[in-house]
């Protein structure tokens, strides 16, 4: 198996490079492109899809956040990680609606960086301990879940829906149809108030369904 390929999205040259020295020493990675701007990395993109995208938010142009909309409005399955001087929750949270697997900010050290790279590139979600922080804090206001008055089948579905699977891999990991599969989804849309699936992702982080791992430094 080859090295996983990475996009470096970032607008500062100097920035870029001192992240690519940081992520070509470890193991297993290489990065195959750069790029100083949200629409030169979807560019970039369709020209050849890397493993991970690692995407600043603030840059000239259109905002990374429009950036990750558009990957994955060509790749549904892309992963990408948001690298951020922005650590405000509310950031984080429209970087997971936008379509974002993971939120570090800078002020992390390095080792976050290089954790949640690898829970993203094995199918997870991850965030720096910051926000982590901040999500707990939120969860420990007591706010009533929305999801509440969801069924146990429908906050499965809702799980799976929010981590990114497509119709055909929750029917097969659900042993379901993908008729009965697209029933779920309609109700759990309908019962949410949510009319995409972005808000439903926003829903599924604030209800705690999707495991934001922090991205520890071991």
């Amino acid at each position: 198996m080859g090295d996983r390929t990475v996009l470096l999205v970032d607008d500062h040259p100097v920035v870029r490079a001192g992240y690519r020295r940081l992520i070509e020493m470890q193991p297993g990675y290489c990065v195959i492109a750069e790029a100083d701007s949200a629409s030169a990395a979807y560019l970039a993109y369709r020209r050849a899809p890397a493993d991970l995208v690692i995407i600043d938010l603030t840059m000239p142009g259109t905002s990374g956040l429009e950036g990750i909309r558009r990957i994955k409005a060509v790749d549904r399955k892309a992963r990408i990680l948001v690298f951020t001087m922005h650590d405000g929750l509310s950031y984080a949270l429209k970087a997971f609606e936008a379509g974002a697997s993971g939120y570090v900010t800078k002020s992390s050290p390095p080792e976050a960086l290089i954790s949640a790279m690898e829970q993203i590139c094995h199918g997870g979600k991850a965030v720096s301990d910051d926000i982590a922080r901040e999500i707990a804090a939120e969860r420990l206001l007591g706010r009533r879940s929305a999801v509440e008055g969801l069924g146990p089948r429908e906050v499965e579905i809702l799980k799976l829906i929010a981590s990114g699977m497509t119709t055909e891999e929750i029917a097969d990991a659900l042993s379901l149809s993908q008729k009965t599969i697209q029933n779920y989804h309609s109700a759990i849309k309908a019962k949410l108030d949510a009319r995409t699936d972005a808000r439903l992702v926003r829903i599924a982080i604030d209800a705690g369904l999707i495991d934001l791992s922090p991205a520890d430094v071991a």
